[in-house]
């Protein structure tokens, strides 16, 4: 039953088949172990525009997972009034994967804005060891892009990248654009390969750009069309990272990939994708799944300011429609002053 007397605030609901403006959702109360934060800002990711197209069917709830706020309710005296940015998993606790250190796996895990209520909302509730203080000085404009760039920052926690070795990135957008800057640290020589002159042109400072009709492929006896052998060392890769948010973006990096080479995969999208995993074994092809990454790293990364920010394009809340369709190279949330 709902209460009365309780406190209300805006947000954007998912249903189950599409996004709602709501202003009668209420303001949550932190359980032990948690604190309520006033959500300053909140950025649009490819995750909540394929939860749109059905990547997530069961849940229903506030959507969004990149934010900065302020935590306005706590019982950790060091947390109360602190401009903070956190991470999305909360384990159990207690299964092999939180006993390891590997939470994020948690199968009883609930993520915010993926299977409990994120932060497309004035306020939000997180676990107190998932919650990072923003370092002083940096502006909360800039700590919102925190968990994307942790996302980055996770590829080279899992794969070596050989600063001699040929590396590439699939896909002209946001996580793109943070994936390329860490990779770009390692000195490695990198190329970014999109389908917009105009995105691509963004990478330019710090990677070589190519369009992904500048390809051209043979026949390989495996069925797998590849670049014909006098085009291999200029149209291969030794490590592909996929980005592209789209199927085709793993088609192409199954072309482009070097024998004995890693194809780490960022994006995630409603659907299935057929391939001939014998390719793979016979080519002796690496795949790595990576995903959510380390905060602190992040977090130094952007004080510094060693990371360019593309400016975001903040929306209202009750603007969601519009935030959602924007082409801003990334769009998002001003919620709270």
């Amino acid at each position: 039953m709902t209460n009365q007397n309780a406190e209300m605030m805006r947000g954007i609901y998912y249903d189950g088949t599409k996004a709602v403006y709501r202003e009668d959702l209420p303001v949550p109360e932190p359980e032990d172990g948690h604190s309520r934060i006033r959500i300053l800002y909140a950025n649009i990711c490819s995750t909540d525009k394929e939860i749109l197209r059905g990547y997530r069917p069961d849940f229903q709830g506030i959507m969004g997972h990149e934010f900065v706020g302020i935590v306005d309710k706590t019982a950790l005296p060091s947390l109360q009034g602190r401009l903070v940015t956190g991470e999305l998993n909360e384990g159990c606790g207690h299964c092999l994967y939180c006993r390891s250190g590997r939470e994020k796996h948690c199968p009883e895990r609930k993520v915010i804005g993926l299977s409990k209520d994120g932060c497309f909302a004035e306020y939000m509730t997180l676990a107190d060891h998932l919650i990072h203080p923003v370092p002083e000085g940096l502006p909360p404009e800039k700590a919102v892009y925190t968990e994307p760039l942790a996302a980055a920052l996770e590829i080279p926690s899992m794969v070596h990248i050989d600063p001699a070795k040929k590396t590439a990135v699939i896909g002209d957008g946001r996580l793109a654009f943070m994936i390329a800057q860490v990779l770009s640290l390692s000195g490695a020589p990198l190329t970014v390969i999109g389908k917009h002159e105009e995105k691509l042109a963004a990478f330019e400072p710090f990677a070589q750009t190519r369009l992904v009709d500048s390809f051209h492929f043979g026949h390989a006896e495996d069925g797998i069309d590849e670049p014909p052998m006098d085009r291999i060392e200029e149209d291969t890769y030794e490590v592909i990272v996929e980005a592209s948010g789209s199927p085709s973006g793993l088609m192409l990096a199954s072309r482009i990939i070097r024998r004995q080479g890693t194809i780490v995969l960022k994006s995630t999208y409603a659907g299935k994708l057929s391939l001939d995993m014998s390719h793979f074994v016979v080519n002796e092809i690496t795949i790595k799944g990576s995903r959510c990454g380390p905060f602190e790293p992040a977090l130094n990364l952007l004080q510094r300011g060693l990371i360019r920010l593309p400016q975001a394009q903040w929306h209202d809340l009750k603007d969601y429609e519009a935030a959602f369709a924007s082409k801003a190279f990334k769009a998002g949330f001003k919620i709270a002053k």
